[in-house]
């Protein structure tokens, strides 16, 4: 029975999700990682569970990058960041009026400038909640729609049931490395050069190509089985 009603309450979560909005839903088990988040031990205390959501970029918006950001791309990257955040807000009300906890974390916001981390790794935490790997490109690549899409998490105590983690990988495909404008993309997804490709955000930010650390060159050309 408590298995059940897990399962009814994922699925009604998962369906409010979706008809406000989002493209992709998991739930993760955080007990084990939750640590490492810059977040309130007391906070987190009952806080076991991450509900994942990815919301779709527009195809159209970035067919316009080739080798450099565009000004179109800024402004849609920091739209879909609002509605990620209502819709975790949304998410928040939906699983507090049913008598749980729930936490919206923002879909982007830096807490440590110089080393460039947010409260926590939405892509991290999204890997656990079954939704796709991290590729070649250091993004979260789902199977359907790639890296062209952004995330937000809410943590939870709801009783829900947790995905698992994609077995899934980039395989042959290796869009991503020739086309990175700072060399930053390797073969492998653990020699990826961080600094490189932060020197490249900057560079951007200085052109006032865009006003924040943004790129999405990579993003364009990730484009998954629905791409």
């Amino acid at each position: 029975m408590k298995q059940m009603k897990k399962d009814n309450d994922y699925l009604r979560l998962k369906r409010f999700c979706q008809e406000n909005g989002a493209s992709l839903f998991g739930v993760a088990d955080i007990s084990k990682i939750k640590d490492n988040f810059a977040i309130s031990p007391k906070a987190l205390s009952k806080l076991d569970k991450a509900i994942c959501l990815g919301v779709r970029l527009s195809g159209s918006v970035l067919e316009e990058i080739e080798s450099a950001p565009t000004r179109l791309y800024f402004h849609h990257y920091r739209t879909l960041n609002v509605f990620l955040d209502q819709l975790a807000l949304k998410t928040a009300h939906y699983i507090q009026n049913k008598g749980y906890k729930a936490m919206p974390i923002p879909a982007s916001q830096i807490v440590d400038w110089q080393k460039q981390t947010a409260h926590l790794s939405h892509r991290h935490v999204a890997v656990l909640a079954g939704l796709g790997w991290i590729g070649r490109n250091n993004l979260l690549v789902n199977k359907d729609i790639g890296s062209q899409f952004r995330l937000v998490t809410i943590l939870t105590d709801m009783l829900l049931k947790a995905d698992k983690p994609a077995k899934d990988n980039c395989g042959d495909c290796r869009l991503c490395v020739p086309i990175c404008p700072a060399q930053a993309i390797k073969d492998s997804h653990a020699d990826f050069e961080r600094e490189k490709c932060l020197d490249k955000l900057k560079e951007f930010q200085k052109q006032r190509l865009v006003d924040q650390f943004i790129c999405g060159v990579c993003v364009n050309v990730c484009r998954g089985k629905k791409g």
